[in-house]
């Protein structure tokens, strides 16, 4: 339970800057409807679209600190997930899936044709059926410690994860991360049934094994060396990607057009609170291939 309760803590380190101004008849921010859920959003910066998707139990906040790199050259598009922030629970259950689903439709809400996706824990299980789901609406999709099967945790995590309920909610008061969702969420009284939808989710089996081997837009796994996803289930969502199941070759030629990265020195707690993480993530979702070869020559 302790380090649930840790990993919800860092979702209340810090509040976004107000957005930018954006072009046309969209709102910097505001709510889209999709499927009887209300979901908030906020736009900042300028150039290619990328959506970010926050974890569990968080808000789009949660990246506040590093959010200057990502609109550095970027219009960032933040949601806050079903039942998480700005975006009220109401009578829906909580499942990615549907989330996946749902942002499509935000995304069409919006007026974007196609986005890069970048989704962290919780929000990497929205990107990855968000890209299954409304592949032509998905260029690049950085998937960031998350994984596709339940199993794919270590084995102690499972009963922490199980345990989360209503009945969590009067001790988390006073904590850091009530205090971020009660700053923000339409409804605080809906906390304890988050707290029972999201502990719903955890415990209920679910592989998804066939959803990653169907995207076939790049794909980024970004995952931290000591992350609470164990690293055969790493290797193994690499190789349902068709990553890691030959060497390269001297020209690149068997090399798979996905990518794999473990970023030393980090947790699943502060992997996306870390400056590295954008800047390992934002060339490939800029498509940015420069690899100096043995020759000295720059290779593609």
């Amino acid at each position: 339970m302790k380090s649930t309760l840790i990993a919800l803590a860092a979702t209340a380190m810090a509040i976004l800057a107000p957005s930018s101004s954006i072009a046309g008849e969209i709102a910097p921010s505001g709510y889209v409807e999709a499927n009887g859920v209300s979901y908030y959003y906020e736009i900042e910066g300028e150039g290619e679209p990328l959506l970010l998707l926050h974890g569990g139990l968080g808000s789009h906040d949660m990246f506040a600190p590093t959010m200057p790199q990502y609109t550095a050259n970027r219009q960032v598009i933040a949601v806050d997930l079903h039942g998480h922030g700005r975006t009220q629970l109401g009578d829906r259950d909580v499942s990615p899936p549907d989330i996946g689903r749902d942002l499509g439709l935000v995304l069409a809400g919006l007026g974007y044709d196609q986005v890069d996706v970048m989704g962290y824990s919780f929000g990497g299980y929205a990107a990855l059926h968000l890209a299954a789901s409304h592949p032509d609406r998905v260029r690049r999709v950085a998937i960031v410690s998350s994984n596709f099967a339940r199993d794919g945790f270590y084995a102690e995590m499972l009963p922490q994860q199980a345990g989360v309920s209503a009945a969590m909610a009067d001790m988390m008061k006073g904590t850091p991360m009530y205090e971020a969702y009660a700053a923000v969420a339409p409804d605080v009284s809906e906390f304890p049934r988050l707290l029972d939808n999201m502990g719903a989710f955890m415990r209920s089996p679910y592989d998804w094994r066939e959803q990653v081997k169907s995207l076939e837009m790049p794909v980024m796994l970004v995952f931290a060396d000591s992350d609470m996803v164990r690293p055969e289930h790493i290797v193994e969502y690499y190789q349902l990607l068709g990553g890691g199941l030959r060497d390269a070759g001297w020209q690149r030629e068997n090399m798979a057009q996905n990518r794999l990265a473990i970023l030393p020195g980090l947790t699943h707690y502060d992997l996306f609170l870390s400056p590295r993480l954008a800047e390992t993530v934002l060339p490939f979702l800029d498509g940015k291939i420069e690899v100096p070869v043995w020759t000295g020559e720059e290779g593609r």
